[in-house]
C-alpha cells in the first residue's frame, strides 16, 4: 500500500485524538510502519527520533525484546479473564511489586490515566461517605493542572482548551496557586516560592476542609502546563496540611512515575506517602494500555463490609488484563536488573552538559527534572508549536511543543550520539522557526 492511500484511508475512517481534523488539510499525517529503539520509521523508511516517548509512555525503546517476549509468553497461556470473581498470576505479582515500591496496597486497575483519576476521586468521595462524613464531596487541584479528559478528571483539570467547552457537564473544583517556579517573583528562590504557595493552600483547606474530600496534584512536574516544575518542599507541606485537616492527598504520577523525575516515583523526592497514587503511561513501557490506583489499608478497610453498596463497584471490562500486567512486570524487571535509575543519572548529566548548544537561542526558563527537559521560546509566533513540529519532522525528529514550551522526554535507552542528534536538530529547527 502506498503512502497516500493509507493517509486518505485514515482521514476517511479515523478520528485522531487531540486534533482539529481540518488541520490535516495542511499538516499531513505521518504513516508509521515500525519502531526500533528511540526511532520510528514511516512507510517510506524515513526515521524519526521519538523525543517525546510517544506521548510520554515509552521507557525502553520501541521493539524492546524483553517486553515483547513477556507478552508473547503470556499470550500462550491466558490473554484475558474478567477480574470480578477471578484472579491470575500476573495481576497478583504486579500488585505485590507496586505495593512494595509505593508503600500503598490493594491495586485497582483500569486502562488509561483519566480512568485512574476517576477511580481515585470516586474512592476518596466514597471513603468519606462510608466514614460518616458525607459532606466531604469537593476537590481541589493546582492552577494549570491536568488530570485527564473524562468528566470527573476534567473537573479537576485547569487547562481551558480541554475544559471550557464541557463546563456545564462538570463538577467544579477550586484551584490552588501553582508552585511552578516560572511564576515566582524576581529573586525569589524556588523553595521559598513553593512554600509561599503552600501557605495559600493551607489558608484554603483550613477554611473549607469540612467539605473537601481530596487535593489532587501532579508531583514535581505539571506536564501539560508546559512542563511546569517545582521544589519538592511543596509536596512535604501539602502532605502535612492534608493530614492536619483530614483531606486526602492524591498523587497523579501518571506522567511522572517510573523514573521520569529521577526517582522511581516523584513523591519520593518529597519523602511523602500520598493517600492515593495514580499510575499509567510508562507502567507497561509503552506497550499496552494499563493504569492503576493504589491506596492505604485504612481507605481499603472502609469499603470492606457485608453491604454490597459500601463496596467500590467501579469496573472496567479489561481490568488487570494479563497481557498488560506481563508487560508491566517486564518493565519493572528491566528497572531492577539494569540499574536504570542510576544509569539515567549518568545520562541526564550528559544531556545537561550538551544542552549548552541551546544557549545560542532566544529562550528562557531552561529547566530539568530527571529525564525531562524543557525551555520556553521567546516568540510571538502564534503558529510556533505547529511549525516546530513540522520542521522537526523534516529533520527526522519528533517534537511536540506545548505552546511556546519545547521539551524533551526521550526513552531511557537513548544513546549519546542520539542525544547529540536530538539537540542539534532541535537547534536547527528553532533557528528556522524564530
Amino acid at each position: 500500500m502506498n503512502n497516500q492511500t493509507l493517509l486518505n484511508r485514515s482521514l476517511q475512517s479515523v478520528w485522531h485524538p487531540c486534533t482539529q481534523m481540518k488541520q490535516h488539510e495542511t499538516y499531513p499525517l505521518i504513516p508509521i510502519q515500525r519502531g526500533d529503539g528511540v526511532w520510528l520509521y514511516d512507510v517510506e523508511g524515513k526515521g524519526y527520533l521519538d523525543a517525546v516517548s510517544s506521548w510520554w509512555v515509552n521507557l525502553f525503546g520501541h521493539n524492546n525484546p524483553r517486553i515483547k517476549e513477556a507478552i508473547k509468553q503470556q499470550l500462550d497461556t491466558l490473554e484475558h479473564v474478567m477480574l470480578a470473581g477471578f484472579t491470575h498470576q500476573p495481576v497478583v505479582e504486579l500488585s505485590e511489586k507496586l505495593a512494595k515500591l509505593t508503600g500503598l496496597g490493594h491495586a485497582f486497575y483500569a486502562s488509561d490515566g483519566a480512568s485512574a483519576t476517576e477511580i481515585a476521586l470516586k474512592m476518596s468521595f466514597h471513603y468519606w461517605r462510608n466514614s460518616g462524613k458525607s459532606n466531604k464531596t469537593k476537590f481541589i487541584s493546582l492552577q494549570n493542572s491536568y488530570h485527564g479528559e473524562t468528566l470527573g478528571a476534567l473537573g479537576v483539570t485547569d487547562v481551558a482548551i480541554f475544559k471550557d467547552n464541557y463546563a456545564p457537564l462538570l463538577t467544579q473544583s477550586a484551584q490552588m496557586p501553582s508552585p511552578d517556579w516560572r511564576l515566582a517573583e524576581a529573586g525569589e528562590s524556588t523553595e521559598a516560592f513553593a512554600l509561599r504557595c503552600a501557605e495559600s493552600l493551607e489558608q484554603h483547606i483550613s477554611e473549607y476542609h469540612h467539605e473537601l474530600a481530596a487535593f489532587i496534584i501532579e508531583p514535581l512536574v505539571q506536564c501539560a502546563a508546559g512542563m511546569g516544575m517545582y521544589h519538592p518542599a511543596y509536596l512535604r507541606r501539602a502532605r502535612d496540611i492534608c493530614t492536619k485537616y483530614e483531606v486526602h492527598l492524591i498523587a497523579d504520577e501518571i506522567a511522572v512515575g517510573f523514573g521520569r523525575t529521577g526517582t522511581m516515583f516523584a513523591c519520593e523526592q518529597g519523602n511523602i506517602k500520598p493517600d492515593f497514587i495514580c499510575l499509567s503511561k510508562g507502567i507497561t513501557g509503552g506497550y499496552l494500555p494499563l493504569s492503576v490506583v493504589l491506596t492505604t489499608d485504612k481507605i481499603y478497610q472502609a469499603f470492606y463490609d457485608d453491604s454490597t453498596a459500601r463496596g467500590f463497584l467501579h469496573s472496567h471490562s479489561y481490568t488487570g488484563n494479563p497481557l498488560a500486567c506481563s508487560a508491566a512486570l517486564a518493565t519493572l524487571a528491566i528497572f531492577e536488573s539494569d540499574n536504570i535509575l542510576e544509569k539515567n543519572m549518568q545520562k541526564a548529566a550528559y544531556i545537561n552538559g550538551e544542552m549548552q548548544v541551546l544557549t545560542k537561542l532566544s529562550i528562557k526558563h531552561l529547566r530539568h527534572h530527571g529525564m525531562i527537559w524543557a525551555f520556553d521560546a521567546e516568540t510571538k509566533n502564534a503558529q510556533f508549536s505547529k511549525q516546530v513540529y513540522q520542521a522537526a519532522l523534516k529533520q527526522g525528529l519528533l517534537l511536540r511543543p506545548i505552546g511556546n514550551t519545547v521539551y524533551f522526554m526521550p526513552p531511557y535507552t537513548i544513546s549519546e550520539s542520539e542525544i547529540d542528534f536530538m539537540l542539534h536538530a532541535a537547534v536547527e529547527v528553532l533557528q528556522e522557526i524564530a
